[in-house]
């Protein structure tokens, strides 16, 4: 998992010594590793009913974004704007990652900018769906 939707940014309110905020944070380095996990994992259980594939490897996860109040903010699409689960989607995910230890709060963001394509599927994906 060296994608890049594997990271989650850290946004913290106070930079220092002139640091981007998100290379700063509260949250300690082991913590975030395993917060990181445990959001993968939870996003992974979340399925678009149409598709085989968890949401995570369909690349509908567009930005994970955790701040020093251990807010986690998730920016999310659908394969398409018209998906029968469009209105629930949001809350199955919030929920897959609700009770994850050290995270306090979590808001989900749905967006269609950019539209989702296939090639934003992993590799994982592609060969679940026999597009290897």
């Amino acid at each position: 998992m060296d994608d890049q939707h594997d990271i989650i940014d850290i946004k913290s309110s106070e930079p220092a010594d002139g640091a981007p905020p998100s290379a700063v944070s509260a949250i300690p380095a082991d913590e975030l590793e395993r917060i990181t996990a445990d959001v993968v994992r939870g996003l992974k259980t979340v399925y678009d009913p149409e598709i085989p594939v968890d949401i995570y490897e369909l690349g509908l996860i567009y930005r994970v974004d955790l701040d020093d109040d251990r807010l986690l903010t998730i920016d999310m699409t659908l394969t398409a704007p018209g998906c029968p689960v469009a209105g629930e989607m949001p809350g199955w995910v919030e929920g897959a990652v609700r009770g994850i230890e050290g995270v306090e709060d979590v808001k989900v963001n749905m967006t269609f900018d950019p539209p989702w394509t296939p090639e934003k599927m992993s590799d994982e994906a592609k060969l679940e769906l026999g597009w290897l």
